[in-house]
């Protein structure tokens, strides 16, 4: 199946918590990042997921946000550091690529104020931030 989000990224199940609704799925991406993502329980079953499992993890570019450091007090538990690759900027929104310190590529497409703001240019470090719910998995 081909699909239009941009960022799939391999990992390994390390641990699944379920309740009675929701998952939440902790992933060692193949770059050594770890990760969760939260998905329903029976995402789980349907989809076999299960420790030790290979899963994608799936996030739309437009659900990754971007900061220029780690940043404490957030609820956002996945915080992915990296250096900007490539920027290109437009009318409004910018797409920025950055290579994950694991080797892993991400986009994320921001305003383009955003990225005025954090002076971002290829090169310049950068943390992705995404929810675990704007994670969605797949398996093989």
């Amino acid at each position: 199946m081909s699909l239009s989000i941009r960022n799939q990224l391999p990992g390994t199940v390390m641990a699944v918590s379920a309740g009675p609704a929701m998952a939440a799925v902790k992933i060692r991406l193949d770059s050594g990042d770890e990760i969760t993502s939260t998905v329903t329980a029976d995402a789980v079953t349907e989809l076999g997921i299960f420790p030790g499992g290979a899963v994608s993890a799936l996030v739309k570019a437009s659900e990754v946000a971007l900061a220029a450091s780690r940043v404490e007090g957030l609820s956002i538990r996945n915080q992915l550091p990296g250096t900007v690759t490539s920027v290109t900027p437009g009318a409004a929104m910018a797409t920025v690529r950055l290579r994950l310190d694991g080797g892993q590529n991400l986009t994320a497409v921001i305003t383009k104020e955003a990225l005025e703001e954090l002076g971002l240019a290829a090169g310049s470090p950068a943390v992705a931030l995404v929810k675990a719910t704007e994670i969605s998995l797949s398996t093989a």
